[in-house]
């Protein structure tokens, strides 16, 4: 029997985010997300009966006729099907760069240490910061990322304060600080991490002010 994934979409673009952000890839979103964050901007695959089956051949198939050699694996909420840490493991074995995004309230340490995990920490503003899963810091490499979506200064505050109670600085140095689109001014942020002194990177999300931000395959 052929080990299936529920596939929401798949297309190619570039990095939106990340420290990759620029760089052309093959983005693989699963279906299904047990969250419900209030800036959500992935609505449509939130649902894990949208979009269709696929065996996990026919994925590495659609893969490797983009002719990219970097995949992002995201959602929806990636982890939160079962079949997706064998479709990372396939994604290795045929040669190719992966990238995994997941909300943070998934156990991480089944994901080869290879794939770059965009790893999430909810704030506040999400309304579901309870639901972070602290233990996965102690799982990060310095190639992994956390990304704090941020949409206030409690936000922020947040954010800074679980860097420090959980060492993040010294885990990775590929802490992102990315605004809640239409939310929060961007230079707001980069005022309280200068401020501060953080040790953030602050992003901004490219595919949204390169086709706006309701564009759905980009």
């Amino acid at each position: 029997m052929q080990t299936k994934v529920r596939v929401a979409e798949l297309f190619a673009s570039i990095q939106g985010e990340s420290t990759y952000a620029g760089r052309p890839c093959f983005f693989v979103r699963l279906s299904g997300c047990p969250y419900r964050c209030s800036y959500c901007d992935t609505l449509f695959a939130q649902d894990f009966s949208y979009g269709c089956e696929m065996s996990i051949e026919d994925v590495i198939a659609e893969v490797k006729k983009s002719g990219l050699p970097l995949v992002e694996v995201t959602g929806g909420e990636p982890l939160a099907q079962e079949n997706a840490i064998h479709l990372l493991e396939v994604l290795l074995q045929e040669g190719f760069e992966v990238m995994l995004e997941t909300n943070g309230g998934f156990d991480i340490s089944r994901v080869p240490t290879t794939v770059k995990r965009i790893l999430d920490c909810k704030l506040p503003s999400s309304l579901m910061h309870e639901k972070n899963l602290y233990t996965n810091y102690q799982h990060l490499t310095s190639f992994d990322e956390v990304k704090f979506v941020t949409g206030s200064r409690e936000d922020y505050e947040f954010a800074l304060e679980t860097t420090r109670k959980y060492n993040l600085a010294e885990k990775t140095p590929n802490l992102l600080v990315s605004p809640v689109w239409g939310t929060v001014a961007f230079e707001k942020i980069v005022e309280w991490i200068l401020a501060d002194n953080a040790p953030f990177r602050f992003q901004l999300q490219m595919h949204k002010i390169i086709w706006g931000a309701d564009k759905q395959g980009v």
